[in-house]
């Protein structure tokens, strides 16, 4: 029998996210992040999102895949600079 590889997963973009946030994505309850729009953020992408406590990582993470990004659209509040996407498991 032949060696099998181990599969590793390699995230697009590292991000952390506040236990309350974290909380709502890990339940399903929230699908989207607001974020700074400074990381080429892409359709397609992969993020890994770590429960940051403010002081330190708590050791929860998961990762999502980026589905739509909205961008330019101030006129509905969205300043510039930032960007919501849209996740999926």
């Amino acid at each position: 029998m032949g060696q099998e590889k181990e599969k590793t997963f390699t995230p697009d973009h590292v991000l952390k996210t506040l236990p309350e946030y974290f909380e709502a994505g890990f339940r399903g309850e929230k699908m989207f992040e607001l974020r700074r729009d400074d990381r080429d953020f892409k359709v397609g992408d992969y993020i890994l999102l770590k429960e940051w406590d403010g002081e330190q990582f708590t050791g929860r993470m998961m990762a999502k895949k980026i589905t739509y990004i909205l961008r330019d659209c101030e006129q509905y509040g969205l300043k510039d600079g930032f960007c919501i996407l849209s996740l999926a498991w």
